[in-house]
């Protein structure tokens, strides 16, 4: 068959390794999928389907551990991504009663504006998804225009929002704020400071002084907005500032 008889017409469909059907298929119904195949003998094959997409797993590799969050991945591209993560979010409500955002399985955070989340399953794989008009040429952390706390806030936003990855994130705006929060404008450390209270509940971590330091600064009206502007899309932001 030649190139020229060949006409646009494929589908893909990503197939990941399944540590758990039983759990797997829990959290994507829980979701809202509909199993559309299950199967576990001879060997585990499970297919899932939401709106106009599917999601394959099979058998898991010998000493898969999903807790790496190594197992596989899919792209889900779409036209606008908030309504998306959005539909999940109310999901998880209304099965657990609270949004899963730390631990396996999860969803990641998503301020307004952002342009991708990603859905973590208990598996280890990863489903990000995208919003199409996404910039091709991403700012990856550390603008030149930038310094000091500015810039190392630019850098914990392309970790949690593009490389999903909140530990390293909140080890850099730790080290940032030793390093440059005395010298900080007041706005730009309450923006850590709430920044460091979102990653430490996410991570099971302490609070440690970051509450009380942030409620000991001198807000100005302006410097509130700003703050809530920029995180207004955290849940615990309204308690934090008190």
């Amino acid at each position: 068959m030649s190139e020229s008889t060949i006409h646009p017409n494929e589908t893909t469909v990503p197939l990941m390794p399944c540590a758990s059907l039983e759990e797997t298929a829990a959290f994507y119904e829980m979701l809202g999928f509909e199993a559309t195949y299950r199967q576990s003998r001879p060997y585990v094959y499970l297919a899932m389907r939401w709106s106009g997409f599917d999601l394959h797993f099979g058998p898991a590799p010998r000493g898969l551990d999903p807790s790496r969050e190594e197992s596989g991945g899919c792209l889900v591209m779409v036209d606008a991504v908030a309504p998306y993560h959005a539909a999940f979010v109310a999901a998880m409500r209304r099965a657990h009663g609270k949004v899963l955002s730390s631990g396996l399985p999860r969803i990641t955070r998503f301020r307004p504006g952002a342009s991708r989340f990603t859905i973590v399953d208990p598996s280890g794989n990863s489903i990000m998804f995208i919003q199409r008009d996404e910039p091709v040429e991403l700012e990856y952390g550390g603008a030149k225009e930038l310094a000091g706390l500015a810039r190392a806030l630019d850098n914990v936003r392309i970790l949690r929002e593009f490389k999903n990855d909140d530990l390293q994130a909140f080890r850099a705006l730790k080290s940032a704020m030793r390093r440059h929060g005395a010298v900080a404008p007041v706005a730009e450390r309450a923006v850590a400071l709430v920044t460091l209270l979102d990653l430490a509940a996410g991570l099971g971590e302490p609070e440690r002084p970051w509450l009380g330091d942030l409620r000991a600064l001198e807000l100005s009206a302006e410097d509130r907005r700003r703050v809530e502007t920029e995180l207004g899309h955290l849940p615990g932001l309204q308690e934090w500032l008190g």
